[in-house]
């Protein structure tokens, strides 16, 4: 079964220095048929102004991933860790049993825009810990490739504390791909530019969203140079 979520149904938030969509349950807004999917949490849109962002703040028992799609994201946090991240970059962060950190545009020009994606860790009680990561932008051609995933098998994949994995790939106007899911898991859609089609039946367009459950088998279409990511969930 694939539930479409579009993308202006999305809740939308405004605070001048920060414009946001929440596709879960999150802050003011309140779903109780939209709290997670499977592990995932919070999946947050968000578009920050040049030299604001969000100050010092605690987390727990939390994973937490942000990909930035354009614009410059500033990282520090109370482990020590600095760090800047673009198009390209991973940031994970596990909450654990306690962090504090802040996440800020370094920019004076440029807005920032990045998903923040918070997932349930594995299990309680983990050490708090950051990572960030750096992916080649010409493998995303055409294939999934993974950029976050449990057990990863190689330095550019973040490595997260729950059993599952984050593919982007751009493609091509007029190219397809596919993707064999395993029985009994999930799977989350999220179109960040261009327009699909999956399974032929369904099309999908910028920002528009899919939950989908005994899918084993899916075929994406780009009608245009589409960049799009897929969760692979418990």
């Amino acid at each position: 079964m694939i539930q479409i979520y579009p993308a202006d149904e999305r809740y939308h938030a405004t605070h001048g220095w920060l414009d946001t969509h929440f596709s879960f349950s999150f802050a003011e807004y309140f779903d109780p048929t939209n709290v997670n999917f499977g592990p995932l949490r919070v999946l947050n849109d968000d578009v920050i102004k040049p030299l604001r962002g969000f100050g010092a703040h605690p987390h727990q028992e939390m994973e937490i991933v942000s990909i930035v799609l354009s614009g410059q994201l500033k990282h520090k946090d109370s482990l020590g860790n600095e760090a800047i991240t673009t198009f390209g970059g991973i940031q994970r962060m596990s909450a654990g049993t306690g962090i504090v950190h802040s996440e800020v545009n370094p920019s004076a020009t440029e807005d920032v825009n990045l998903l923040q994606l918070w997932f349930l860790p594995e299990r309680r009680g983990l050490a708090p810990s950051y990572e960030k990561t750096d992916f080649d932008i010409s493998q995303l051609k055409n294939q999934w490739l993974p950029v976050v995933a449990k057990n990863p098998q190689s330095p550019n994949v973040a490595h997260i504390h729950q059993d599952l994995t984050i593919y982007l790939s751009d493609i091509e106007a007029g190219n397809g791909i596919i993707f064999e899911q395993e029985s009994g898991r999930r799977i989350f859609l999220f179109v960040i530019d261009g327009e699909l089609k999956v399974n032929e039946e369904v099309n999908l367009y910028k920002r528009d969203s899919a939950r989908m459950a005994q899918t084993p088998q899916l075929k994406i279409a780009a009608e245009t140079d589409t960049r799009v990511m897929l969760i692979d969930l418990p």
